[in-house]
């Protein structure tokens, strides 16, 4: 196996990583801010608004993965 085609799988997996950890880390927090969410919705109607933004800041975590495999695919030789 040569030089360049070992550099080359250790960029995808070093990318699947970074993408499969950032997408796993959000779910896992979204599946607990959800089902709190749930409960105190129930409690209080009128914190929706709150719950629907504490749900999506997670998201951004999965964006950030994506944005450090593309670095790790584009700027790494």
């Amino acid at each position: 196996m040569s030089g360049a085609s070992m550099v080359a799988i250790v960029k995808a997996l070093s990318a699947m990583l970074a993408i499969a950890l950032s997408a796993w880390a959000t779910a896992f927090a979204q599946s607990k801010i959800g089902a709190a969410g749930a409960g105190a919705m129930a409690e209080k109607p009128e914190v929706a608004g709150t719950v629907f933004i504490l749900v999506a800041i997670p998201e951004t975590m999965v964006v950030l993965g994506f944005a450090i495999a593309l670095m790790i695919m584009i700027l790494i030789k």
